[in-house]
């Protein structure tokens, strides 16, 4: 059968805004797990301390955790194409200035800006891709390769990092992202279609700033607290502030009539269920996984690079699982998958609490395996199950709380653990010691969270939709424009 030229062009034009919408998500996670191989030289060269090496973590972790769903409701009110060539470009210029930093306090600086571009990237690529798709079998199609290629930079980080790190130094983690961007940038422009929703709520400004600085406040208490004192006036007085400010936020957003997170929909239990366990996914996974360069470098005596490779099972087994995790639960039920996910993860990461300098990493590898293998098995169901917990057009909504609670739960998990190795080093322990601690403590609550979601989380499977229903169609109106305002209803 011919195909007429028009449509050859539609293909050609949906394979390059395939392209650039994977590259850019690619860029972002790759970023998650580059950062962790090059800590030990951070330390070594910016003469900074394991406090801050978690700001350096979490100031990034926590402004995409804050401005996740402000940054899809800015996609969809301003302009998909726009937010994320904005994005980019934020992105690509804090990259450049974290490779500049000349000190820890303007590293973080740069990692907060970073932050703030991931947070317009990536919900604005997704949205880009989905407007570009309107047949339900070509959409599916182009999200599974658009999470299959970006998720090979969760792969790829601690080796890339390994091997800049080791033959230039920390910056050049960061520099890697500069031709990126540019690409990015150049194809965006030439070849991005403007999408829009015209109905999109509009932005919730007190929400938003409530969130970012109430969870800052508590992020600031939890990591400070190690190292000034849980006493100390500062940490008091964060620790205060964040109650008040998060108090504010519940109360702002029970009354506000387009939320940024509506709290009604934690009245089912099947979100709320699901929501929480992800917060202790983001909490043990991102939480230990700060660790594991740290651990070989420090304690083991491996080369930066080495210990790079050496951190690769647990994101190579999320990469290689979590395709099928999805297709588990749609045969078992979310509550089966999610509950052997963290019942595989917890006592993986038990385990590494029992390693130390002289275990073989013949037997510390599988442990790493271990920990991926469960925690890949736990995401896209948990997600799966906020999705159902809700109606079908608020599904977008649902996956982008999935998505902000495991980055939250990534924050504490970096704040809190670290406490806890700070803790022990101040009674006197190694810092070895301190990590076992860590690695417990990690371990007991995804194991307790295991205990949860096999009694809470319910039995329910994805839902079929009903014949001739489009199971990804958005749930809002889309206008298709050259850069042009949007048309209205």
């Amino acid at each position: 059968m011919a195909v007429s030229p028009a449509a050859e062009g539609s293909r050609g034009d949906r394979a390059v805004l395939l392209t650039v919408t994977c590259l850019g998500q690619f860029m972002v996670l790759l970023d998650n797990t580059i950062v962790g191989a090059a800590l030990p030289d951070m330390q070594h060269r910016l003469h900074t301390q394991l406090t801050g090496l978690q700001w350096i973590v979490d100031a990034y972790v926590l402004l995409v955790a804050m401005l996740l769903l402000s940054g899809g409701v800015f996609a969809d009110r301003f302009g998909r194409k726009r937010v994320y060539l904005t994005g980019v470009a934020v992105f690509t210029a804090a990259s450049v200035a974290c490779s500049l930093a000349p000190s820890t306090g303007w590293l973080i600086a740069g990692r907060v800006l970073q932050g703030v571009g991931a947070a317009a990237l990536s919900p604005a690529s997704l949205a880009l891709l989905v407007a570009a798709h309107p047949v339900p079998r070509e959409r599916i199609r182009a999200i599974g390769l658009w999470a299959g290629f970006s998720g090979i930079g969760l792969a790829a980080g601690p080796v890339a990092g390994g091997v800049l790190t080791e033959a230039f130094g920390w910056p050049a983690i960061f520099l890697v992202n500069l031709p990126i961007g540019v690409v990015l940038l150049l194809a965006g422009l030439r070849t991005l279609q403007e999408t829009r929703n015209p109905s999109a709520p509009a932005i919730d400004v007190p929400g938003t700033a409530l969130s970012v600085v109430g969870v800052g406040a508590l992020t600031y208490s939890l990591i400070e607290g190690g190292a000034r004192g849980w006493t100390s006036p500062a940490v008091l007085a964060s620790s205060t502030a964040a109650v008040i400010l998060l108090a504010a936020f519940v109360a702002v957003e029970a009354r506000r009539r387009a939320p940024m997170l509506p709290l009604r929909l934690f009245r089912q239990r099947l979100f709320t269920v699901s929501n929480t366990a992800m917060v202790v996914v983001g909490f043990a996974l991102m939480g230990s996984s700060f660790f594991f360069s740290q651990f070989f470098v420090y304690v083991q005596g491996s080369s930066i690079l080495r210990a790079g490779l050496q951190t690769l099972p647990t994101t190579l087994a999320m990469v290689i699982v979590s395709p099928y995790a999805g297709r588990l639960a749609a045969r078992y039920g979310f509550r089966a998958v999610v509950t052997v996910g963290l019942a595989v993860a917890g006592p993986g990461l038990l385990a590494l609490g029992t390693v130390d300098a002289d275990t073989g990493y013949g037997n510390v590898w599988w442990r790493l395996a271990v920990v991926g293998i469960g925690f890949a098995l736990t995401m896209s169901p948990l997600t799966g199950a906020a999705i159902q917990a809700v109606a079908p057009q608020e599904g977008g909504l649902a996956s982008g709380i999935s998505s902000t609670t495991r980055q939250i739960g990534a924050v504490l998990g970096v704040a809190v653990l670290g406490a806890v190795v700070r803790a022990r080093q101040a009674d006197g322990a190694s810092f070895e010691s301190g990590l076992h601690s860590a690695f417990v403590v990690a371990g007991a609550l995804t194991l307790a969270t295991a205990v949860l979601t096999g009694v809470w989380l319910g039995r329910s499977k994805p839902a079929e939709e009903p014949a001739g229903r489009d199971p990804s169609a958005a749930p809002e109106p889309v206008t298709i424009s050259n850069d042009t305002p949007p048309k209205r209803s």
